[in-house]
């Protein structure tokens, strides 16, 4: 099992709303090269953040980024539907990917395939709760099928899932690399 302490939590915590504040839409940032880091924000926190209330505090820190872009920063509302609150299993959906991998993880190589499986499996649901609510419910689409939006999962989640599995990959780099030092240290004292 993932345990870390208080003070690395809160590192990690402040790093990750950072990484949803620098790459989340079109806002003041204006990061146009790096994609949105939402899943993966939502997934590492559930990796990283033990308390229960980090979820719904960047569920609203998104929401606020959201609120700001499309209220004051000239972002088209298209997104802005009833559908919104699909968002919410969505992320959930991620987040509990998150928190389920950490109760099994152990560092060895094969947790490399148990966080893969992770990640897939939670993304595919969360995409299916984003784009499919967003599809089936934002008023946005005249008749929506199950065959148009098959058609639309496989369009447009290889790329969502592309861009969870590099931040995810990154940060399990990072993990590695502070456990490797941490370990290099003990042996050291």
């Amino acid at each position: 099992m993932l345990t870390l302490n208080k003070n690395h939590q809160i590192i990690i915590g402040l790093g990750l709303a950072a990484l949803l504040v620098l790459t989340r839409g079109h806002h003041f940032a204006s990061i146009n090269h790096l994609p949105s880091a939402s899943w993966a924000v939502f997934f590492l926190a559930g990796v990283y953040l033990r308390p229960v209330w980090a979820f719904p505090a960047l569920l609203a820190l998104a929401g606020g980024l959201d609120l700001a872009a499309v209220t004051w920063g000239g972002v088209d509302n298209f997104c802005t539907s009833p559908a919104y609150g699909f968002l919410l299993p969505a992320y959930g959906t991620l987040w509990l990917g998150g928190r389920w991998f950490a109760k099994h993880y152990r560092f060895a190589v094969q947790s490399v395939l148990t966080l893969a499986a992770t990640v897939v499996a939670s993304s595919f649901v969360c995409h299916l709760f984003s784009s499919g609510g967003f599809y089936f419910f934002s008023g946005r689409y005249t008749d929506p099928t199950l065959a148009e939006f098959g058609a639309r999962i496989a369009k447009h989640y290889p790329s969502s899932l592309g861009t969870l599995a590099f931040y995810v990959a990154t940060a399990a780099i990072i993990h590695i690399v502070v456990k490797a030092l941490s370990a290099s240290r003990k042996q050291t004292a």
